[in-house]
């Protein structure tokens, strides 16, 4: 899914209030701990933060399907394998 798909998708779809205002709040606080600086790849940094946590949620509610767990989060099931790989989250051996 394209960063532009994903913003449409978000659009369509009514996010609960309160996660919406959580994350303008966390973000808020971030930039306002930088003081004056100037944040560099401030998305990249997000997203590193974010979906780690993200993927590991939905691996828990979907019991560790893999299959599930990408099809709920939009990707394919080896995009979620790569993200899987590149955040170092373990799967399999009863994990989720």
């Amino acid at each position: 899914m394209t960063t532009e798909n994903a913003r449409k998708s978000a659009k369509e779809v009514d996010l609960p209030i309160p996660l919406r205002q959580n994350v303008q709040e966390a973000v808020r606080r971030y930039l306002e701990d930088m003081g004056h600086s100037q944040p560099e790849c401030l998305y990249l940094t997000l997203m590193a933060e974010v979906e780690p946590p993200l993927i590991e949620e939905v691996l828990r509610y979907t019991q560790g399907n893999q299959s599930r767990t990408a099809r709920i989060l939009g990707m394919t099931r080896n995009t979620l394998r790569s993200k899987l790989h590149r955040y170092d989250i373990p799967v399999g051996n009863g994990k989720y």
